[in-house]
């Protein structure tokens, strides 16, 4: 069984914060620390992660019971309202 809290820390981890990843994913702070408290993910959540991440951390992996392997999951659609317009770049060195 995959431990959501520890994937939501990963993807915390990778954007620098639950504020980054909350804006990045179109969501906010609290959806984030909501889901890691709960340790199960909306699957709009999970998406979000997913595109602001650049797959780094799959919806698959965050709701496996809807998308069984990443290639299951969405494209990012192009112009939806509340999503972040560009991924994070987990590359980048934040320190």
């Amino acid at each position: 069984m995959t431990d959501i809290r520890a994937l939501l820390d990963q993807a915390i981890g990778l954007a620098g914060s639950q504020a980054k990843l909350g804006r990045a994913a179109g969501m906010t702070q609290n959806a984030i620390w909501q889901a890691k408290r709960r340790g199960r993910v909306s699957p709009r959540l999970a998406l979000g992660i997913h595109w602001a991440l650049g797959g780094a951390v799959s919806a698959s992996e965050l709701r496996p019971d809807i998308w069984a392997r990443p290639q299951d999951v969405p494209c990012r659609p192009i112009g939806r309202a509340g999503l972040a317009p560009y991924p994070i770049d987990i590359a980048e060195d934040t320190g």
